[in-house]
This record gives structure tokens, C-alpha cells and sequence, in this order.
């Protein structure tokens, strides 16, 4: 008999992946949102140094901290992040609010990205609640931003989906983080994959606690599990992120249930009941603390890579 250790299934680890600073919160609700392409670079680096395996991120005008779409912002801080960690980079296609599919895509497609988010539908994206939780805002684009979202639909159709497969999956080789945020949003998935788009196996985020997507009971993660496996059998890995105080309730409870999990300042600006995060990193260091300490083991990037299908970090145009 050996006495080498025997290797852990990275299959069985779990990935963290790290929302650094998204498109739904403004500069107002809270100073530890990066802004600027030096606070991003550093916050995400940080995060990878605290757990994170994937680094999903958004850009922002370093002027006044609005989301912008535009290629030249990612690239100041894409390839600083790739040259000082080995964490996997995850450009969104979501962008911002009001953001054209055109616009959506301009960064992806000069980047090549290993992986992509991509929501798998269109829904009412609605955020105008923030807004009311605040009178003194630092920018004047923030408020009508949020209030806009009262009459707003984020617009994911079928052609805009089998577009983004062809121009990024098949045009680059980019792999996809399925964001749904409905059932429904599951169905059109597995239509998809009938249609002959998308590679097996998959890999569903599953997003709780959008006003206009499903609610954050577990109730609905169950149910949205369930639903999944009947879709797609084996054919699939998955995540759960929740907004807001649902963050770390409902990344607990999938990693209890084999899934994967997703922190960062996109989805909470908090670290516990009423406090705010200092930064990213504070996140994925609590939900590594917390998947630890249930006896999970943390994927890295290498296995990240190796469980998700992804064409490796030296294939990218950054």
C-alpha cells in the first residue's frame, strides 16, 4: 500500500467566485465599492488571495462610478489582475442597465475571456426600492439610474442569447456562467441545449432575492435544484448567489447541498446585519471561514478550470 495522500476530486471542492463590483450599486451605498480600474484590479486581486477561483467582473467610469461598456476601462485592469493571480476572469455580458447588447459586448469579444455571465432571459430588473433608502447621493446620474429600473426590462431575448453562444462560445472559445434568476429562466436553457448551443456541462448560477426574479426562500432553492437536475442530469455544476442579506444564508445552504457559491460587493455591500464590508475580499474570506469550518475544501482556479471545461488563461487576449 502507498502511503502518498490521496488526491481530493476537485469535483467535490467548491468554487467561490467573487462579483467585484457589478452594475447595480452607486457610489453612494458605500465607500468600499471600487470604482476606479486601480481599485478594481486591487479589490479583486485581494479576493483571489482570500479564496475566490472566479473573478466576475464590471467596469466603471472612474469619474463619477457609472457602469461603462467600454473596452478600454477593462483593459486597465484585466491584465493587471491576470499577471498577479491565476484566478479565472469573467467579463459580464449583462453590463449595465440600458446598456445595448452591442455595447454589452464590446468588451468580451476584444478580450476573449475564458468565461462569460449570461443571463438566460428576459425579466423586469428592478431596483428602484434603493433609492429610496438614500437622500444625499455623491453623483446625480444615481438616482434616476434606480428609479429608472420602476419601468425597466433587462432585455436577454432567445436571438440575443444563440448571438452571445456564437460570437463569444463558439467565436472564442469563452465558456458561460448561466445566470437565472427565474425556473423559467432554466427552460430556456435546456431549449437551448436541445437547439444545439452550449457545450455540457454548464454552469448555472442560480440568483435569488431580484426584485422581478424569484424569491429568497429556500423553499425556491430546493425547488430550483430539483428542476435542474430534471433538465439536465449530470450535465451541469452549479452556484447560488443571493442579493443582500441573503448572501451568506443561501451560499451556506448550497455548498450543504453540493453546490457552489458566489460573494462580492455586486450582490451585498454587507458582511453581516446592518454592517457594511470593507472590501471583497472580507466576503469571500467569511464564506471560505464558513465552508471550511462544515469541512468542504475550496477549489482553486487549476480545478475551477479543470470542473468547468475552461480553455486555460493563457488563451485569453489580455
Amino acid at each position: 500500500m502507498s502511503d502518498a495522500p490521496k488526491k481530493s476530486d476537485p469535483s467535490k471542492k467548491v468554487i467561490i467566485t467573487c462579483a467585484v463590483t457589478g452594475g447595480i450599486h452607486t457610489p453612494t451605498m458605500s465607500d468600499a465599492l471600487p470604482i476606479t480600474p486601480d481599485q478594481i484590479a486591487e479589490q479583486a486581486i485581494a479576493a483571489a488571495e482570500a479564496g475566490a477561483a472566479i473573478l466576475h467582473l464590471h467596469a466603471r467610469d472612474p469619474k463619477d462610478g457609472k457602469p461603462t461598456p467600454d473596452p478600454k476601462v477593462f483593459m486597465e485592469f484585466l491584465p493587471r489582475i491576470k499577471q498577479a493571480t491565476d484566478a479565472v476572469l469573467n467579463i459580464t455580458t449583462g453590463g449595465g442597465l440600458n446598456m445595448t447588447v452591442d455595447e454589452r459586448l464590446a468588451a468580451p469579444l476584444q478580450a476573449s475571456p475564458e468565461m462569460c455571465s449570461l443571463n438566460m432571459g428576459s425579466m423586469n430588473f428592478a431596483i428602484h426600492p434603493l433609492a429610496d433608502r438614500y437622500k444625499n447621493w455623491k453623483h446625480p446620474w444615481e438616482e434616476p439610474y434606480l428609479r429608472g429600473t420602476k419601468d425597466f426590462i433587462f432585455r436577454n431575448t432567445f436571438g440575443d442569447i444563440e448571438r452571445i453562444y456564437k460570437v463569444l462560445g463558439e467565436g472564442h472559445g469563452t465558456k458561460f456562467e448561466h445566470e437565472c434568476y427565474d425556473v423559467g429562466h432554466l427552460y430556456n436553457l435546456a431549449y437551448c441545449l436541445d437547439a444545439g448551443l452550449f457545450k455540457p456541462p454548464v454552469f448555472l448560477q442560480l440568483i435569488f432575492g431580484i426584485l422581478g426574479g424569484i424569491g429568497p426562500d429556500l423553499e425556491n432553492l430546493m425547488f430550483m435544484k430539483r428542476t435542474a437536475d430534471k433538465l439536465f442530469g449530470n450535465d451541469y455544476k452549479w452556484s447560488v448567489l443571493a442579493a443582500g442579506r441573503f448572501q451568506m444564508p443561501f451560499a451556506t445552504q448550497a455548498a450543504m447541498m453540493g453546490g457552489n457559491v458566489r460573494v462580492g460587493l455586486e450582490d451585498s455591500l454587507f458582511i453581516g446585519r446592518g454592517k457594511l464590508a470593507m472590501s471583497n475580499a472580507e466576503q469571500v474570506a467569511k464564506i471560505r471561514r464558513i465552508m471550511e469550518e462544515l469541512g468542504h475544501e475550496i477549489a482553486s482556479p487549476a480545478e475551477a478550470r479543470e470542473v468547468l471545461g475552461l480553455k486555460g488563461g493563457d488563451r485569453v487576449n489580455f
